[in-house]
């Protein structure tokens, strides 16, 4: 059967020039190396500097402020821990109780698909017995993302047009326009799952009651807790009709100054209001925490790539956003007569570090083929021959990006090394049967068709190239029962070694020959 196939290039020489250009235009299209050919689009396979070894978690995270360790424990972590052990797949949970808050690390098998995952403990937590935690505590499940998510870093800064620091801004203002201005507009770009803001002051409407005035005025602090809620909502009526025309009858009470607060009645009795009791302000609500560079406290924001991502698209889409969104942010004249606009400002970009990655990898792969091909032209010393050999090569890498982007193999330093260690063997293919076409060439003197002749000459060692091809991949098996993060680091070599010579196998019997047929005819 493989002779057959064999044989039918070698007569029909057109399909193999198609098999050659599907191979050498596909494998373009899902090239990690952003080529720009301008006629072909670019669907390139998944991208990072290093491979994702982490566990296959989920974490659920649940606030209850100003609570110690020791409730949250009591009270949120261990009812919730014993809650979702009974969810299908949980290899072990892991839990963590801090002032104000618990975290839940919800680790799963291997095998267990990640939004899968999802949907059961979120089943789980809709179904949670009424009474089970506190009044009002909301566990949430986390981003839909990986520890290794977390691609993009950036601060707000003040800056004039040619880029200088300008300051002049407050980190209240910075923070509030992080929050409600950038952060949405990055969040819609393709492929990001969190926008995960850091940094300067959240702010808030403050009231500082005065204890002295409430005992005065025999007002409790539940009254004033109330009076503010009840101040801050709409209400909706039915509708009246006037002359033949319905109207709706709205209350309108949203807070949206400190003066609608202040006015809010606390009691009807000797009208006693907010402001005649407390005193309203604006001001940041209290932080655990700061995001400093070098030195200096600044405001910023963590991207958090989607599960699946490519992550180098990701950071594109990103920065595609920022360029759209800069032009809104706003900005403001200084007392010294200069302008300081709000700036995005880069503060870890993973890119540079693929980049890097990716072109260490294309150069070596660049150099052993290059090197290889001028070994072959020396050693086998027949220029046709070496063309033959040569050509293998590149071909081959591409096929295995072919199948890379159809496996879900992504591109990683350890990923393409594989195809590194391959490129030796893969050139022994190619040399054996170059060399064996050739002698039968030579011991032929023209006497046979050329077409028999080179398919004589591939028949003969096809079964001892398959043969020794196959021991080198099964050699590789164990690679491939690897469990847990050895698994996830070296599994994604044996995949592209394994493409590799896979490929070496289908070009050298199915490709070279026809293609050899061309060459050696005259």
């Amino acid at each position: 059967m493989l002779n057959k196939g064999i044989k039918f290039l070698i007569e029909n020489k057109l399909v193999a020039v198609l098999m050659l250009v599907l191979f050498v235009g596909w494998g373009t299209i899902n090239a990690p190396f952003n080529w720009n050919t301008g006629f072909l689009p670019s669907n390139p396979v998944a991208v990072d500097a290093i491979p994702d070894i982490g566990e296959n978690q989920q974490i659920v995270f649940t606030k209850w402020d100003g609570r110690s360790p020791q409730d949250i424990e009591d009270q949120i972590t261990y009812p919730l821990t014993t809650s979702l052990l009974g969810i299908p797949g949980v290899k072990t949970i892991r839990s963590s109780s801090m002032f104000g808050f618990s975290s839940i690390y919800i680790i799963f098998e291997e095998d267990i698909e990640f939004y899968w995952s999802r949907s059961r403990i979120l089943e789980k937590l809709n179904s949670l017995p009424s009474g089970l935690l506190p009044e009002g505590v909301n566990p949430a499940l986390g981003p839909d993302a990986t520890g290794l998510g977390q691609i993009f870093w950036y601060t707000l800064e003040g800056r004039d047009t040619d880029g200088n620091v300008t300051g002049g801004w407050d980190l209240h203002e910075l923070r509030s326009i992080q929050d409600y201005y950038v952060k949405y507009a990055l969040s819609a770009a393709s492929g990001v799952s969190e926008v995960a803001s850091i940094g300067g002051y959240v702010q808030e409407y403050q009231i500082d009651v005065n204890p002295e005035l409430m005992r005065q005025y025999n007002i409790g602090l539940n009254q004033v807790v109330k009076a503010v809620k009840e101040s801050n909502k709409d209400i909706g009526a039915q509708t009246l009709e006037i002359n033949k025309v319905e109207y709706l009858v709205r209350g309108l009470g949203y807070v949206k100054s400190i003066t609608d607060i202040e006015n809010s009645v606390v009691t009807s009795e000797d009208y006693i209001s907010i402001k005649d009791i407390a005193k309203v302000s604006l001001g940041p609500a209290a932080r655990r925490g700061l995001l400093d560079k070098e030195g200096a406290e600044v405001v910023g924001a963590a991207v958090v790539a989607r599960y699946g991502a490519n992550p180098l698209e990701v950071i594109n889409n990103v920065k595609d956003k920022i360029k759209e969104l800069s032009a809104g942010l706003p900005s403001k004249v200084l007392s010294d007569g200069r302008t300081s606009q709000v700036t995005i400002v880069p503060f870890y970009d993973r890119t540079e570090l693929i980049q890097e990655t990716l072109g260490t990898l294309n150069e070596a792969l660049t150099l052993e083929i290059l090197i290889t091909i001028l070994v072959i032209i020396i050693m086998v010393f027949n220029l046709r021959a070496s063309v033959l050999i040569s050509g293998l090569l590149p071909v081959a890498v591409l096929m295995v990006f072919i199948a890379m982007k159809i496996f879900g193999v992504d591109a990683n330093i350890v990923a393409l090394s594989g195809i590194a260690i391959a490129i030796g063997t893969m050139v022994d293919v190619g040399i054996i049967l170059s060399e064996n076409i050739i002698r039968h060439l030579d011991e032929d003197d023209r006497k046979l068709p050329i077409n028999t002749i080179v398919y004589n000459a591939t028949a003969e060692v096809s079964g001892a190239i398959v043969t020794a091809v196959m021991t080198t991949i099964i050699s590789f098996i164990p690679v491939f029962t690897m469990i847990g993060a050895e698994g996830k680091l070296f599994r994604p070599l044996a995949f592209t070694k394994t493409f590799a010579l896979t490929a070496s196998i289908i070009i050298a019997l199915f490709l070279i020959p026809p293609f050899a047929a061309f060459l050696f005819k005259s």
